[in-house]
């Protein structure tokens, strides 16, 4: 190849790795600019979750995930500006590290059985306020939480918001088991409703991710829309399962932080 050639290629690479370059660059900042609009969005849903239903005298269950972090940031100022008196039920570990780092009053529910209201996120929300929830390994607890309080509330983002299940969120419903039976149970749930179920494995450890009961995570990605009650009711009832992933009828308002910074709210259908 002549001099003159080999530069005009070597020209024309450099202006591809130039473009290519600004393009990530691109990429980076739009992506970036999406993180920041779903943190504010979930802030916004925290805040207005924690100011519509947290009054003084309540003992509150605080969920777990990335959006309850800014429940408890909310809920702390009010605490402070307001002299309010809550006590706070944990669903998980880091919860209950929520709760002391704000310098909140922490219970459980041996003290506490009955909570007044109790704030989550969740994985995605349905149209009728089914949710899917557990990405975080916390479900049995925090369906335990739910359960136990007088109100339920949701707080999300614009992303998960969905008209049906599997619609955003595709890690599929986590199903919480007994070690020693995650094989049967994975089998039989593809038997009866198809889809796969894998087990969860950890990112920063070998092996499986091990709840805060000492239990695995099965990821059950199905393939089509169910009849959501029936189904979480029949997989409960396999030998070794704990819990699922799917909250249906519990909660009774969710609401999401939008990308133009207002509040959707959504109230479950009165039956």
């Amino acid at each position: 190849m002549s001099l003159g050639g080999w530069l005009c290629r070597a020209r024309l690479h450099a202006g591809f790795l130039s473009v290519s370059a600004s393009v990530k660059h691109v990429c980076f900042r739009s992506l970036r600019a999406a993180s920041v609009m779903a943190e504010e969005a979930k802030k916004l849903a925290a805040c207005a979750a924690v100011d519509n239903h947290v009054q003084n005298n309540q003992v509150v269950g605080v969920g777990s995930g990335s959006t309850i972090v800014y429940a408890v940031d909310r809920l702390a100022d009010r605490v402070r500006q307001e002299k309010l008196n809550i006590v706070c039920v944990p669903t998980s570990f880091q919860a209950r590290q929520l709760i002391l780092q704000h310098g909140l009053t922490l219970s459980d529910l041996d003290r506490h059985p009955e909570l007044d209201v109790a704030i989550d996120g969740a994985d995605e929300v349905d149209t009728d306020l089914t949710l899917i929830k557990g990405g975080g390994g916390c479900l049995t607890q925090e369906k335990i939480v739910a359960g136990s309080a007088k109100h339920f509330v949701v707080i999300a983002d614009f992303r998960k918001d969905s008209n049906a299940l599997g619609e955003q969120w595709k890690k599929g419903v986590p199903i919480e088991v007994i070690p020693m039976a995650y094989v049967p149970i994975s089998r039989t749930i593809v038997k009866r409703f198809g889809g796969e179920v894998n087990l969860r494995m950890a990112v920063s450890k070998a092996g499986p991710v091990v709840t805060d009961n000492s239990n695995f995570i099965l990821d059950w990605k199905f393939e089509q829309a169910q009849n959501w009650k029936e189904v979480n009711t029949a997989i409960k009832m396999i030998p070794g399962v704990v819990e699922t992933g799917l909250f249906v009828g519990m909660a009774e308002r969710a609401y999401f932080g939008m990308e133009d910074g207002s509040v959707k709210m959504r109230d479950a259908a009165v039956h």
